[in-house]
């Protein structure tokens, strides 16, 4: 297998797992078995890709040409093989995770969950290896439209609302702002297909580019900035493996992902530091991290909760974009990664939490640690992890926004970072409190007398495995986390210091 052919490969497997688990479908263990093959065997060929990246390669297949300049094209490069790393991961694990959540639960159409998964997988590669802005919008859009079904799942009113404004949100932003920009950038530059110079450099300037700016930034809805943020809190209907789904592999990083690509590879660093006034994404940015921060404080349910820490973290990956300066951008590229693993950890102890013992309350959760050790042993990892705390991979992102921020002078985004992480701190530490000092009753076991005992009764095996895996994950990329930094800096050509300096960091810290 060659690098060229790895590629439509990444889109062929998803796709054909899906329409092998509709054929078992009947059949709940071949469905399931295919599910976790499909996914292991996507990661394989990732994992086959990604040395032929970390050497310098950038393999190429078009998938096909609808006119001349104009083709559906693959071409991986180190961003898009980052992301795809983390979804091809990620859904390996959440494929376990849904087999003991979707079982213990009693879900129904549990074998249209699993074709739209496999789906949203496919959507998610095409997004991840696009080598145009055409390539990009039509997976983006198919993303949208596959992941429809994943969160009206429960059939409900109440679920059937939240579809409409999940698909309304991210159809409406899409179609009447970023599909603009994709015109306008064609009739200007006459290509689609991303630079590393940037397509409009050299083509545009002044008040066009902060137009052109807004227009795809404010098109990227899956990014969740405010005030296009709402999809995203209302998509919790769904259940906890869709959440997690949204929320770490798939929908929100295509959105983050896709605003890294655009400032990269669209408009370009040069550009946009070239122009007056292209800080206004900065300060959208900060504010988004601040207020959902402040929601987030006062949720007391747990989900909605994490739901809007999602959006004030999402806004830490447009935060190290919009500071346009390379150390920053890593940042921006690590906190995809690290956040993907952090906060699907936290939604895997939500689900679990629900499937063991039926809570859905912060206010419930009183000594839930003692009940279920396991559960919110990860739940603890990754609330560090989102507060930005060593040994925890959140560390690292955080490090990098902030050296960029210090470099470029961007004070407001140094006090933005400090701010947004003490908040962290304020509505994820109460819960581990909560959770291991004290007791179900809400009383302290600290005043001297015999200690409750109580019996550990977790959730199933596969949801506890997997929540351990991806808790071991957060930890173990703040003490190796080589190959997606190294990924990083080659987009920035910061390679050699980056890379060996926050290593060193990450020692010297332990």
């Amino acid at each position: 297998m060659t690098p060229e052919i790895a590629l439509p490969l990444m889109l062929i497997t998803p796709i054909l797992g899906g329409l092998l688990i509709v054929a078992a479908g009947r059949h709940p263990n071949l469905r399931e078995t295919i599910t976790l093959v499909t996914a292991v065997s996507l990661f394989l060929i990732t994992a086959f890709l990604t040395p032929h990246i970390l050497h310098g390669a950038l393999p190429e297949h078009v998938l096909v040409e609808m006119m001349p300049g104009m083709a559906l094209t693959l071409k991986a490069d180190p961003l898009g093989i980052v992301f795809a790393l983390v979804a091809s991961i990620l859904w390996i694990i959440n494929s376990l995770y849904s087999i003991g959540y979707m079982r213990k639960n009693g879900e129904k159409n549990q074998t249209r969950f699993y074709l739209c998964f496999a789906l949203a997988l496919a959507s998610v590669m095409g997004i991840a290896l696009a080598g145009n802005m055409l390539t990009l919008f039509i997976f983006y859009e198919a993303l949208t439209l596959v992941t429809y079904p994943l969160v009206t799942h429960a059939g409900t009113k109440k679920a059937k609302k939240a579809g409409r404004t999940y698909l309304g949100i991210l159809l409406v932003s899409s179609i009447g702002f970023q599909m603009l920009a994709m015109i306008w950038t064609w009739s200007i530059s006459g290509t689609l297909t991303f630079s590393p110079e940037g397509i409009l450099a050299g083509h545009v300037e002044g008040p066009m580019v902060l137009i052109l700016l807004a227009l795809y930034m404010f098109g990227i809805g899956k990014a969740a900035l405010m005030p296009l943020h709402r999809w995203l809190p209302a998509a919790m209907v769904a259940p906890t493996p869709v959440s997690a789904l949204l929320h770490a592999v798939a929908v929100v990083k295509a959105g983050v992902f896709t605003v890294v690509r655009v400032v990269m590879h669209v408009f370009g660093l040069d550009l946009l530091n070239a122009t007056s006034n292209s800080n206004w994404l900065l300060y959208v940015a900060c504010f988004t991290i601040i207020t959902a921060s402040v929601i987030a404080l006062h949720q007391n349910n747990l989900k909605r909760r994490l739901a809007y820490s999602t959006v004030s973290q999402l806004s830490y990956v447009v935060l190290g974009a919009a500071i346009l300066a390379p150390i920053s951008m890593v940042g921006a590229v690590m906190h995809i990664v690290v956040h993907a693993f952090g906060k699907i950890t936290l939604f895997f102890a939500a689900g679990a939490i629900y499937t063991a013992q039926h809570k859905t309350l912060v206010s419930e959760l009183d000594g839930i640690g003692r009940i279920m050790p396991w559960t919110m042993g990860a739940f603890t990892i990754g609330a560090i992890s989102m507060v930005g705390l060593p040994p925890t991979a959140g560390f690292l992102s955080k490090w990098f926004i902030l050296q960029g921020a210090m470099e470029t002078g961007q004070s407001i985004a140094v006090v933005v970072v400090v701010i947004s992480t003490l908040l962290n701190a304020a509505y994820f530490l109460p819960i581990v409190y909560r959770a291991f000092f004290l007791s179900p009753t809400g009383n302290s076991d600290t005043t001297g007398d015999t200690p409750t005992q109580h019996v550990i009764s977790e959730a199933p095996l596969p949801m506890v495995i997997a929540l351990s895996t991806t808790a071991a994950c957060t930890l173990l990329l703040f003490f190796y986390p080589e190959v997606p930094l190294t990924l990083a800096t080659m987009l920035t050509g910061t390679t050699n210091t980056v890379s060996s300096g926050v290593i060193n960091l990450a020692m010297e810290t332990f």
